[in-house]
């Protein structure tokens, strides 16, 4: 039986899989919206804007 992947003690709900309640859930949403998540992209390759006259 698989487990919580964010307390990884309780076997998951059906409900809020494949977490194991709905505290999850949400832990991991806040998670996403606090970019604590990231797929890295590629390097940014733009130059940086040096107009600076001196």
């Amino acid at each position: 039986m698989a487990t919580c992947p964010i307390c990884r003690r309780a076997p998951a709900d059906p409900k809020y899989k494949p977490f194991c309640s709905k505290r999850c859930a949400d832990v991991d949403l806040q998670r996403w919206f606090a970019g604590s998540y990231a797929v890295p992209g590629p390097p940014d390759e733009t130059p940086p804007d040096d107009d600076r006259e001196g």
